[in-house]
């Protein structure tokens, strides 16, 4: 059985290159770096992120909150 898309794939493959493969390659190998470059960016910067707001919720708990020992005196004032 015949199949038209089979015949043209090999019609490709065996057909001879008029562009430059290795200038496709580099082109490719370059867009795949800068990818992965901007992912571990994006990644280093949500890592730093992480971390700052652990040091910001674990700082803000060290700190003690100011309460008054004495209780207000003016519930004690009122006159009924």
């Amino acid at each position: 059985m015949r199949d038209p898309f089979e015949e043209s794939l090999r019609d490709l493959l065996n057909s001879q290159s008029t562009h430059d493969d290795e200038a496709c390659l580099d082109r490719v190998l370059k867009t795949a770096n800068r990818q992965v470059g901007a992912g571990d960016l994006f990644g280093l910067m949500g890592h730093w992120l992480q971390a700052a707001m652990i040091a910001l919720s674990g700082g803000a708990s060290s700190k003690s909150v100011a309460v008054r020992r004495n209780p207000s005196r003016s519930s004690i004032d009122k006159a009924d």
